[in-house]
C-alpha cells in the first residue's frame, strides 16, 4: 500500500471537474424535482388525485420505486429521483475506478508507475478512495440542496448519505470487474451489467412481493425511506456490501497477473466475417451494441409514457406552469401531452444521436484510425459509415419510442385506435436530432477539441422546449432550437416543409463537418 495517499492526490486532482459535472447534474436531478412538484399542483386536494394515479400505475413503480407519501413534496422527490440517482452515482463510480485501474494498464502507464517504491495495491486502492470521495461530494451536494430548498433535514441528509452509500457499494463491484476482464470495454460492460441487473431486481420486486428488491443495492437505498417514515439500518446493507465487494476485489487481484484478468481474454477467431471487410461492417461492428441498446431503452421509456393512458389530467394538474409546459398551445390536454412527451423522447435519443457521433474520435484518439486508414479504406468512406449508423440508430431509437408509445397506450386504455397515430409520428423528429448530431460532426471535422461544446445544442433544445415561454426567452433564441420548426404532432398535423428543410440544414452540416474532415490531419 506504500504510496496510495500521493495516487489518491494525483486522481483527484485529475477529476476534480469530472467529479464536480458529476455532482452539479446530480444534484439538479433532485432538486429540481422539488422545484417541479411544488409548481405543478395549486392545491393539495389535486396533488392528492395526482398522487393516487401515481401509486396506481405499475408502470411507474417499475420505473422509480416503490411508491409511499407520494401527496408530498419530500416524497416525490425521492420517488422519483433516488433509483436514477443511483444509477448516475454507479456510472461515475464505473467510470472513475476504470479510468485509473483497466485503463492505466491497458496503455502501460501504471507500468510505469509501479517502476518507482509504490506498493503493488497503492493504485488500485487509490481509485477505489477516489471514486468514494467523488460519491461523498455527490452526496454532500444532494443533501444541501434539499436542505436549503427548505425540505426535512434528516431525511435530506438520509437521501444524500444513501446515494453516497449506494456509489460506494458500485465503486467496489467496479474495481472488482476490473480484475475479472483484460480491457476497459469488458470492464464497463460487466460493471454496467451490475448496475442494470440492480436496477431490474429492484423494478421486479416492486411490482411484485418486494422480495426481489432486497437483492438489490437500489432497493436497499430506497428501502430507508427518506420523507416516509425514515430509517438507517438499510444503509448498513450497503456499507457491508461494499465492504464484501472490495475484500472480493483484492483477493482476486492477488490471483491475477499484472496485465491480464481472472478470466482470460478469447483469441478471436482466424478469419474475419465478410461484412469487416468495408468501412460500413466496422462501423455496425463498432456501434451495434449502443444502436441496440438505446432501441431497447427508448422502447421501455416509450411504455412508461404510454401507460398514462388518459389519466394525464390527474397527473398534470391545473397550475399555470404545468398547462405552460405540456399544453404548448393546444386545447385537447390529452394530445398535447402525447404530442410533448414526443418531443422529450426524441430530445432522450438526441444523447445517443450525440455519442454515436463521438465514436469516431475515440477510434482516432485510441490510435485504431491510423491502422484502418493504413489499408486501402479512405478517410471519407470511414467517416460516411460512422454517419450512416448514426442516421439508422436514431430512425430505430425514435421509431422503438414511438412503438413503445402506442403499446402502452393500446395496453392500459384496451383501444388500438391510436396505434399508428402515436408509433410512427416521432420519426418526423429525425431531422432535428440529426441537426444536432450534425452541429457535433462539424465540430469533430473542424478540430477534435471542440467536441466539448457537442452537446451545447442538446442542453438549449432541452431548456426551449421545457420553460423557453415559461421563462420568456426570446424568440430569436428560441428558433435555434431545431424542434421548434416541428409541428407538435398528434396535437397538429406533420409540416413536411419544416421537416424538408430541418432534414436540409442536418445534411449541411454532415457535410460541412466530413469536408473538414478530409483537410485536416489526423490527431
Amino acid at each position: 500500500m506504500t504510496g496510495w495517499p500521493a495516487f489518491l492526490r494525483l486522481f483527484l486532482r485529475r477529476d476534480r471537474w469530472m467529479v464536480l459535472w458529476w455532482g452539479l447534474g446530480t444534484m439538479l436531478l433532485y432538486v429540481s424535482q422539488a422545484v417541479s412538484v411544488d409548481g405543478l399542483y395549486a392545491t393539495q386536494e389535486e396533488f392528492d388525485r395526482a398522487a393516487a394515479s401515481m401509486a396506481s400505475n405499475a408502470a411507474f413503480i417499475a420505473m422509480a420505486g416503490p411508491a409511499r407519501a407520494l401527496n408530498t413534496t419530500g416524497g416525490q422527490v425521492f420517488w422519483q429521483a433516488s433509483a436514477f440517482g443511483a444509477v448516475v452515482a454507479g456510472l461515475m463510480s464505473m467510470f472513475l475506478v476504470g479510468r485509473h485501474t483497466r485503463a492505466e494498464e491497458e496503455t502501460g502507464r501504471d507500468e510505469l508507475l509501479r517502476a518507482t517504491a509504490v506498493g503493488r495495491l497503492a493504485p488500485s486502492a487509490a481509485a477505489l478512495l477516489n471514486a468514494f470521495v467523488a460519491n461523498v461530494v455527490l452526496g454532500v451536494l444532494v443533501a444541501g440542496s434539499l436542505v436549503l430548498y427548505g425540505l426535512a433535514a434528516a431525511d435530506s441528509v438520509a437521501t444524500g448519505v444513501g446515494l453516497t452509500s449506494a456509489g460506494w457499494f458500485f465503486s467496489a463491484t467496479a474495481l472488482v470487474a476490473a480484475q475479472l476482464v483484460t480491457s476497459t470495454r469488458a470492464m464497463y460492460g460487466v460493471a454496467g451489467i451490475v448496475i442494470a441487473v440492480s436496477y431490474v431486481l429492484r423494478a421486479v420486486g416492486d411490482v411484485g412481493n418486494g422480495l426481489a428488491s432486497w437483492l438489490s443495492p437500489i432497493g436497499w437505498y430506497q428501502a430507508m425511506h427518506p420523507f416516509s417514515g425514515l430509517r438507517w439500518w438499510p444503509a448498513l446493507l450497503l456499507l457491508g456490501g461494499t465492504a464484501v465487494a472490495a475484500t472480493l476485489a483484492w483477493r482476486l487481484f492477488d490471483r491475477r497477473g499484472y496485465g491480464s484478468g481472472v478470466f482470460a481474454a478469447r483469441p478471436g477467431p482466424a478469419r474475419a466475417p465478410a461484412y469487416l471487410s468495408g468501412g460500413y461492417g466496422l462501423a455496425w461492428r463498432l456501434q451495434r451494441a449502443p444502436i441496440l441498446s438505446w432501441a431497447a431503452g427508448m422502447l421501455a421509456l416509450g411504455l412508461v409514457y404510454g401507460s398514462m393512458g388518459n389519466d394525464v389530467e390527474d397527473l398534470i394538474g391545473d397550475s399555470e406552469t404545468s398547462q405552460q409546459v405540456f399544453l404548448q398551445g393546444s386545447t385537447d390536454l390529452v394530445q398535447a401531452f402525447y404530442a410533448t412527451s414526443m418531443v422529450m423522447l426524441a430530445l432522450i435519443v438526441g444523447g445517443f444521436a450525440i455519442s454515436s457521433t463521438l465514436r469516431p474520435r475515440g477510434e482516432e484518439d485510441g490510435g485504431h484510425l491510423e491502422v484502418v486508414l493504413a489499408t486501402a479504406l479512405p478517410r471519407s468512406r470511414w467517416l460516411l459509415a460512422h454517419v450512416v449508423m448514426t442516421v439508422a440508430g436514431t430512425a430505430l431509437a425514435l421509431l422503438a419510442s414511438g412503438v413503445g408509445l402506442a403499446v402502452g397506450y393500446s395496453l392500459v386504455t384496451g383501444s388500438s385506435d391510436e396505434l399508428w397515430h402515436l408509433s410512427l409520428p416521432p420519426l418526423q423528429y429525425a431531422p432535428a436530432v440529426l441537426v444536432l448530431s450534425g452541429v457535433a460532426r462539424l465540430l469533430y471535422g473542424v478540430s477534435p477539441r471542440l467536441m466539448v461544446l457537442a452537446w451545447l445544442p442538446l442542453v438549449l433544445a432541452a431548456v426551449v422546449m421545457l420553460f423557453g415561454d415559461l421563462l420568456k426567452i426570446p424568440q430569436w433564441a428560441q428558433d435555434l432550437s431545431p424542434f421548434e420548426h416541428l409541428a407538435l404532432v398528434p396535437a397538429q398535423d406533420v409540416d413536411w416543409a419544416a421537416v424538408a428543410g430541418v432534414a436540409a440544414i442536418a445534411v449541411a452540416l454532415s457535410v460541412a463537418g466530413q469536408l473538414a474532415f478530409r483537410r485536416r490531419d489526423i490527431h
